[in-house]
C-alpha cells in the first residue's frame, strides 16, 4: 500500500452553527451526550433509551436541525446517498470517524445514511441487502471482515471504500482501502513495554482471524517478542473480546487470574484498554505501578481517564479524508482503486511505568 498523501480536502473546516450547518458535534454538546450516541438517535437505532432520545431530539427541535442524511431523505435514505455501514456500536474510534466523515460529505454536497451492524454481522451481506432496497451511490465501511468481501462483495457495483483494513490483496475494481500499519504499530508497543523492563506481557484482543484487523495486531506483537526474546504463550498470555468496555472487564479478569505474573497488558483498542484499566482497579491492582496498561486507537476518552492512557493513536482525519476523496473521485472520474496506509503515532500517558 502507498502511504497517504494530502487530498482533496483542505485541513481548515469552518465551524457549523445552527439549524441547518448545525452539527452531530453542535447536538451532542448541546444535549450532554455523546456523538455517537446523537448519530444513533438520528438514524433510529434501537440501541438508545426513550430518556435519551427525548433529550437529543429536544435540541433537534429547539435549533432546526436538519442533516443532509435526515428530513426529506430520512425516508431511510433513497437512492444516491451515500451509506456509511458501521462495524460495531459501540467503538468509539468509528464514532469519531463517522463525525468526520459526515462534514465531508456536507461540504462535498453529498447525502450519507449510517447503519450500525453488531461487530460479528456480515457487512457485505448487508450492503446486498441495501444495494436492493435503497440503491445507495456507494458504500464506505468503517470496519470490515475480508474473508466476507472475498466471499460476497463480486455483486456490489457501485464505487466503495473500506477503512480500517487492507482490501489490495482483493483485487476488486471498484474497492479502495484505507489503514494503518497494525503489525508496526503493535511492535511499537512491544518495544516501549521492553525498555521498561516488562517481560511478562498480555494482550486483550477482538476476533483474533487471519483477516481481522486484531489478527495484524497480533501479529506485530509476536513478531517483536521474537525479535527481543520475550516468552510469548498465545494460549495463556492472550484473551479474546468484544469491543465494549464491558466485555474486556471480564476478559482483563480472566486473563490476569490465569496470569497473575503479568506486568503489562496490551490491550487492541482504547475501548478494551478502560475496561480492563477498571477492572484491574477493582482486583486490588494499581495502574501503572502493579500493572502497566497501553491501547490502541488514540479516542479522546483516553486522554481524560485516570491514568491518561498511553495508546496508538490512529489519524481518523486522514483516514476519513482520503476514503471520502477516493470515493468523490470515483463518482467523477472512475479508475483504479486506491489503497493507502496512512500514519500513526504512540502517544505517552500516563498508564504505562518502569519495572522496578
Amino acid at each position: 500500500m502507498k502511504k497517504a498523501d494530502s487530498g482533496f480536502f483542505g485541513h481548515n473546516r469552518k465551524p457549523e452553527g445552527k439549524g441547518a450547518n448545525m452539527t452531530i458535534k453542535d447536538i451532542a454538546r448541546f444535549s450532554g451526550c455523546g456523538v455517537a450516541t446523537v448519530s444513533r438517535v438520528l438514524n433510529n437505532h434501537p440501541d438508545v433509551s426513550e430518556e435519551t432520545r427525548r433529550k437529543v431530539m429536544a435540541v433537534v427541535n429547539e435549533y432546526g436541525f436538519m442533516p443532509n442524511s435526515n428530513a426529506k431523505h430520512l425516508k431511510q435514505q433513497a437512492s444516491g446517498s451515500i451509506a456509511i455501514i458501521v462495524k460495531g456500536t459501540k467503538n468509539l474510534l468509528f464514532a469519531d470517524l463517522v463525525e468526520e466523515i459526515q462534514a465531508l460529505l456536507r461540504e462535498a454536497g453529498q447525502d450519507a445514511a449510517v447503519y450500525y451492524l453488531d461487530e460479528d454481522a456480515n457487512e457485505v451481506a448487508y450492503a446486498l441487502k441495501l444495494c436492493r432496497e435503497r440503491k445507495p451511490r456507494g458504500f464506505l465501511f468503517l470496519g470490515g471482515d475480508l474473508e466476507q468481501f472475498k466471499a460476497d462483495f463480486g455483486p456490489v457495483a457501485v464505487p466503495c471504500v473500506l477503512l480500517t483494513n487492507n482490501a489490495e490483496s482483493l483485487g476488486f475494481k471498484n474497492l479502495s482501502s484505507f489503514t494503518t500499519d497494525d503489525e508496526q504499530a503493535a511492535e511499537q508497543v512491544i518495544d516501549l513495554l521492553a525498555r521498561l523492563g516488562h517481560r511478562n506481557i498480555g494482550v486483550l484482543g477482538g476476533n483474533l482471524s487471519g483477516t481481522q484487523i486484531s489478527y495484524r495486531r497480533l501479529e506485530g506483537c509476536r513478531r517483536a517478542c521474537e525479535r527481543l526474546q520475550i516468552p510469548f504463550d498465545l494460549e495463556q498470555q492472550c484473551e479474546q473480546c468484544r469491543y465494549s468496555m464491558p466485555d474486556a472487564y471480564a476478559a482483563a479478569e480472566r486473563l490476569l487470574l490465569r496470569r497473575p505474573d503479568l506486568t503489562a497488558v496490551f490491550a487492541l483498542s482504547d475501548v478494551m484498554a478502560l475496561g480492563a484499566i477498571r477492572a484491574f482497579c477493582d482486583m486490588g491492582k494499581r495502574v501503572p505501578e502493579d500493572i502497566s496498561v497501553v491501547g490502541y486507537d488514540g479516542v479522546v476518552t483516553g486522554q481524560y481517564s485516570l491514568p491518561r492512557l498511553t495508546t496508538i493513536q490512529q489519524d481518523t482525519k486522514q483516514l476519513a479524508e482520503q476514503g471520502v476523496d477516493s470515493m468523490l473521485r470515483a463518482f467523477v472520474r472512475g479508475g483504479h482503486p486506491i489503497h493507502r496506509v496512512v500514519p500513526f503515532k504512540l502517544v505517552p500517558g500516563e498508564s504505562v511505568a518502569r519495572i522496578r
